[in-house]
């Protein structure tokens, strides 16, 4: 049995590390509804930042975010400096900078801000609310480790997909609810400097096992220990719906049901594509999900082998009806073209970000002012986001091209500083 009684009696790196692949170590899950682009991108700023489903463990156990170094900082800037910042609608993020409001007003160094923000009403002019942000916020640039200014934009969306309640015809494929027999074990209870991880795994005798993998699970079918919530037509959907981690379902009566993440099993993130990629089968500029889609079309035979490739399985909650967004890490419903995923340990929560880059496979410019609401288990450094772009098949589309270059400046009330790393 794996036995943490005190923090004098903490295991070795290597042990402990051994524990954390054992087991399967995960961070802080984002919220429903984030994860990063297809394909996974394989060079750049971020090469072991695959896009991965926000809820899920880092690709690499030997780079776990608490013991690697530390990737960028913020350095203090002007308003004349924000690249953009006069080319954008400030009035436009302001619902959005109200919503994080609901949750950043409860601490001191925000209040101020968030009083203002709310003085503003739901329908500021462009001028009252640059005015607004230039008064109440400082612009911090946000660097890599070498002092560079530009990092990896990417993109993720909320899908729908088609459904049922009952299992039948076309609808065989459960979606699962979080097992009961999977447990989950908080390291930063235990070792503050382990916070960000847990561990996830399963009860055989006087042991902690690591949980089923997907190809387990899937072979065990109606023997998981969890509750089926629906029955998807797609396998394919399903799978890029798990990678989102949260999305909409459409029933024959056309009626919908909003899912959300609820756990995973603790396995790290594998990409299809990249799978797909380094065996030949497609090549990279065609890995895209409409590419992934066409391969499972044209070789049925080989979608067990193709979907196994990921170990990683998201388990899913119902979640009330709303034609809000879908909840973000911050706990709040995200904003279509202006919430995006960010590394917390650079970028707080809540806080806007100015964002300077291009439209996905293009140079056309894309300057906007977001809202800093959710996270992702790939998004790591702090010139790294991900932008949300809404629901359904065309925010699909704009996700899964977009990997682009950009700058970020985060805005911070007068009298606040940006965290530091860990």
């Amino acid at each position: 049995m794996i036995h943490f009684s005190a923090r004098r009696h903490a295991p070795g790196a290597s042990l402990l590390l051994s524990l954390l692949i054992l087991a399967g170590c995960a961070h802080e899950p984002p919220a429903p509804g984030k994860v990063d682009n297809i394909p996974q991108q394989t060079s750049g700023p971020c090469p072991n930042c695959a896009p991965a489903a926000k809820p899920v463990a880092p690709r690499v156990p030997a780079a776990l975010p608490s013991v690697d170094a530390a990737s960028g900082g913020a350095e203090l800037s002007n308003w004349g400096s924000v690249e953009g910042w006069n080319e954008d609608d400030p009035a436009a993020a302001a619902p959005a900078l109200q919503i994080s409001c609901s949750v950043l007003a409860r601490q001191p160094a925000w209040k101020s801000a968030c009083d203002a923000a709310a003085a503003l009403g739901p329908r500021p002019s462009a001028n009252a609310a640059r005015q607004f942000f230039e008064q109440h916020f400082v612009p911090w640039r946000l660097t890599n480790a070498d002092h560079s200014p530009e990092g990896l934009i990417t993109g993720y969306y909320e899908p729908v997909i088609k459904g049922s309640r009952a299992r039948g015809g076309a609808y065989a494929w459960p979606i699962h609810g979080r097992p009961d027999d999977m447990l989950t074990i908080e390291l930063g209870d235990i070792y503050p400097e382990l916070k960000p991880l847990r561990l996830r795994g399963r009860l055989v005798g006087n042991k902690v096992l690591p949980y089923w993998s997907r190809e387990e699970l899937t072979q065990k079918q109606d023997r998981i220990p969890a509750k089926v919530l629906l029955w998807a037509s797609d396998p394919i959907d399903l799978f890029f719906l798990q990678v989102q981690g949260s999305g909409r379902v459409e029933l024959p009566d056309g009626k919908t049901v909003r899912i959300g993440y609820a756990d995973q099993n603790g396995y790290p993130y594998q990409s299809i594509g990249r799978w797909l990629v380094a065996r030949g089968e497609l090549p990279l500029e065609k890995a895209s999900m409409d590419g992934i889609k066409r391969w499972v079309q044209d070789n049925p035979g080989r979608l067990p082998e193709l979907l196994n490739a990921n170990p990683s399985y998201v388990f899913f909650r119902e979640l009330p009806p709303s034609d809000d967004g879908p909840l973000g890490a911050l706990g709040v419903p995200l904003s279509a073209g202006r919430s995006i995923a960010v590394d917390p340990r650079y970028v707080p929560l809540g806080a806007p970000v100015f964002l300077s880059t291009t439209r996905p496979l293009s140079n056309a410019p894309l300057k906007r002012l977001m809202l800093a609401q959710d996270t992702g288990s790939a998004i790591k450094g702090a010139v790294r986001a991900d932008f949300f772009w809404g629901l359904g098949p065309q925010a699909g589309a704009e996700a899964g091209r977009m990997r682009q270059q950009g700058k970020m400046w985060l805005l911070l009330p007068r009298g606040v500083t940006p965290p530091k790393g860990q």
